[in-house]
C-alpha cells in the first residue's frame, strides 16, 4: 500500500488505451494540476488515443504506436533518456505498458492494488494504491489522486477542438429538432459481444424519426462490420439518416457529440465522450457491467440487462463472480428489448428534462 504525503514537482502517467479509459484518466489528472500547479505532467498514450486528446493544456505527451512493434518502445526510451520523475502513476494494467513502464526512470513507482494488477502489474511497481472493491473505471484511476491524500475531485476535461471542426458540425445542424448520434458497434475485440443488432436500431431509428422528428447521425469506425451496420440502417429506416461511419476524426466526433441531444450507444469510447461534453447517453449493457464502465453521468439511463445476462450464463448471482466479469454469450445483447431504449429515450428528448440537462453541459474549448 501506499500514501504520498510529499508535494510532486514531475508526474509521469502511464494509460495507453483505450479511448474510453484515457476519458476517465483525463479529470484525474486535471485533479492533480489544480492541487499541483508547479508540478510537470507527462503522459505516455497510445497514438490514436492522442488524436483525440491532443492540445490538452498543461499536458505533455508520449505518443506509444502499438503498429510500429519494438521501434515504438526504442522511440520512448529515445525520448525518456536523461530524465527522470519524482513519480511515475501507473494506471494501466497490461503487459505492454508495464514494458513501457521499465522506460521510466521515476523515484517512487506507483500502481494498482494486488486485487487490479493484472498482467503482473505488482512486479512493475513498488507501491500500490489501496485497495477498494467494486467501483467504476474512474473512481479506480482517483484512487490515485486520493493516495495524494486529495479528497475532491475536478469533473473537468477541457479537451480542445478546432474551430473547424465546430464549425462543420454547426452546419449539420439542420433546425430545432433534437440531434441524436447512433454509434452502433464496439471496437471488435475476441469473444467480445457489445453489438445489439441492427434489425433493433432500425426499429430506434424509426421511433426517433416518427416520435421525436430527430435528426439522426450515425458514426463509428472504418471497418466493415460498422459501415455494414450504417449503411444497412440508413437503407431500411423510414426517413433520412445522415451517415458518417469512417468519415470523422475523434476530435470531429467529440464535437458532434458535444452538439449532440443524446448519444445512444453499446459499452463503447463514444459513451464517456459524451461524459466529457455533458452528454447524455443512452447506454446498451448486456455483456458488460455498466455500474464499471457505464456512463459516468447517465447511469440512469443505461438499459442494463447485465444481471439478467449474468443468470444465464453462469447460473450465480453477481456478487459471487469477478467484478467486471464479461458475459461471453454472443445473444446476450437481445435480452435488451427495443421498448426498454425507447422509454430512456423518451426520458432524454422530454422538453422539460432536455432543458434542465443543457444548462449542465460542459464547454467544447
Amino acid at each position: 500500500m501506499s500514501s504520498v504525503k510529499s508535494i510532486p514537482e514531475s508526474i509521469c502517467i502511464i494509460r495507453l488505451s483505450a479511448i474510453g479509459d484515457c476519458c476517465h484518466t483525463l479529470p484525474v489528472i486535471r485533479t492533480l494540476q489544480d492541487y499541483f500547479p508547479s508540478a510537470s505532467v507527462t503522459w505516455i498514450i497510445g497514438k490514436t488515443e492522442y488524436s483525440l486528446l491532443e492540445g490538452s493544456e498543461g499536458i505533455e505527451f508520449i505518443t506509444f504506436d502499438k503498429s510500429k512493434g519494438v521501434q515504438s518502445y526504442l522511440d520512448i526510451k529515445k525520448q525518456l533518456s536523461g530524465r527522470k520523475f519524482q513519480f511515475l502513476l501507473h494506471m494501466h494494467a497490461s503487459m505492454r505498458a508495464n514494458i513501457v513502464s521499465t522506460l521510466v526512470n521515476a523515484n517512487r513507482r506507483i500502481g494498482f492494488d494486488r486485487l487490479r494488477a493484472r498482467d503482473y502489474q505488482w512486479l512493475f511497481s513498488s507501491e500500490r494504491i489501496i485497495e477498494k472493491k467494486h467501483r467504476h473505471v474512474m473512481d479506480g484511476l482517483f484512487e490515485f489522486t486520493e493516495n495524494f491524500g486529495i479528497k475532491e475531485r475536478s469533473l473537468r476535461w477541457d479537451i480542445p477542438i478546432r474551430s473547424s471542426d465546430k464549425n462543420y458540425v454547426d452546419n449539420l445542424i439542420k433546425d430545432d429538432s433534437p440531434m441524436v448520434v447512433i454509434s452502433p458497434c464496439s471496437s471488435s475485440r475476441f469473444r467480445n459481444f457489445r453489438n445489439w443488432s441492427v434489425e433493433n436500431y432500425i426499429k430506434i431509428a424509426n421511433y426517433l424519426l416518427e416520435n421525436h422528428r430527430a435528426q439522426i447521425i450515425l458514426t463509428g469506425a472504418d471497418t466493415k462490420i460498422e459501415k455494414d451496420y450504417a449503411n444497412e440502417i440508413s437503407k431500411k429506416s423510414s426517413g433520412e439518416l445522415m451517415n458518417l461511419v469512417g468519415k470523422t476524426s475523434l476530435k470531429r466526433l467529440l464535437a458532434l457529440i458535444g452538439k449532440a441531444d443524446l448519444v445512444i450507444c453499446p459499452d463503447s469510447g463514444p459513451a464517456h465522450m459524451a461524459a466529457s461534453t455533458g452528454t447524455p447517453v443512452v447506454g446498451l449493457y448486456a455483456t458488460s457491467n455498466r455500474l464499471r464502465t457505464g456512463p459516468y453521468f447517465s447511469q440512469h439511463l443505461a438499459v442494463d440487462r447485465y444481471p439478467d445476462a449474468i443468470k444465464t450464463e453462469f447460473n450465480k448471482p453477481i456478487k459471487s463472480l469477478r467484478w467486471g466479469q464479461r458475459v461471453r454469450d454472443p445473444l446476450a445483447m437481445e435480452l435488451i428489448t427495443v421498448t426498454e431504449v425507447t422509454q430512456k429515450i423518451d426520458m432524454v428528448l422530454g422538453s422539460h428534462y432536455q432543458h434542465t440537462q443543457k444548462k449542465q453541459r460542459l464547454p467544447l474549448l
